[in-house]
């Protein structure tokens, strides 16, 4: 009987974290689709998802940057502490997505504007999302710097990123899949509106594509921080990453909760001069 000689180092290597999952794809409608939240008024056209199943490779297997692919991950342990203080959040979580974002980019300032806990629990007031969705389209990204800066904010160039990262444990239970921006054809893009008791926004829905490719980095730490591309008005780089969680097939069943905070930050872009963002208006 012959017996094939595996050397030591192909048997010390890692298996690979590729799986398959599902992930909630909108469907098709002649009719523009809307999302409701917190009671909004009737008659709104519901937006319609199914799942389908698709493959997630490790993006920890190669380098995936911003500009490429529209996401990309940095080593960076936060010094927040209570990530239900708010004050702490906004002090210290936002002034650091700032600095991950602006050594990143390169941009000459950065607005971090928003952020979100999100908690994978019954009694959670945030889940994690289980759409396919890019944060703005290309409309609701400018207007929301208009919101900000007003003409002179939206006339400059800047883009939309997001610092996610998990808190407390590892993400292992229902980690980011995301999308190579390349992968995605305009026609996949959906714009969907979002109706809430007291505003509108839009974000993009995504219909399912063969075409597409998924990724993921698997059991992110919280030594790392994930960044997300969600909108550019620069021509020739990733300008929209559609994104989801999704129920992971490796995670062993006393997995902790996903628990984590995302930042939503604008980092403007000038060639000429630095812009001073306290005074755009």
């Amino acid at each position: 009987m012959i017996i094939d000689y595996v050397p030591p180092e192909v048997l010390e290597r890692p298996k690979s974290k590729t799986v398959e999952a599902e992930v909630f794809y909108i469907e098709p409608s002649i009719v523009r689709p809307s999302v409701r939240y917190g009671g909004a008024a009737t008659g709104e056209t519901a937006a319609v998802y199914s799942p389908q199943r698709v493959r997630i490779t490790s993006a920890r297997e190669f380098r995936p940057t911003l500009d490429r692919q529209g996401f990309a991950l940095v080593q960076h342990t936060s010094k927040v502490r209570d990530y239900e203080d708010e004050e702490e959040l906004i002090t210290v979580g936002r002034n650091e997505a700032a600095t991950i974002v602006q050594a990143a980019t390169g941009a000459s300032n950065v607005y971090v504007f928003d952020h979100t806990v999100r908690r994978h629990a019954p009694d959670a007031a945030r889940q994690p999302s289980i759409r396919v969705h890019n944060d703005y389209t290309a409309a609701s990204a400018k207007q929301r710097v208009r919101d900000f800066f007003g003409e002179t904010g939206a006339s400059l160039t800047f883009a939309f990123i997001n610092v996610w990262r998990p808190i407390k444990h590892p993400a292992v239970d229902r980690p980011l899949a995301f999308l190579d921006a390349r992968s995605v054809a305009p026609g996949d893009l959906v714009a969907t509106e979002l109706v809430y008791p007291d505003r509108r926004g839009e974000t993009y829905s995504v219909t399912a594509n063969p075409q597409h490719r998924w990724s993921y980095f698997p059991d992110v730490t919280t030594g790392e921080a994930l960044m997300i591309k969600c909108a550019d008005t620069r021509d020739g780089v990733a300008k929209f990453t559609p994104h989801t969680s999704f129920d992971n097939p490796l995670a062993p069943p006393d997995a902790p909760p996903r628990e984590s905070v995302e930042f939503r930050a604008i980092a403007f872009f000038q060639e000429k001069r630095p812009v001073n963002i306290g005074q755009l208006r």
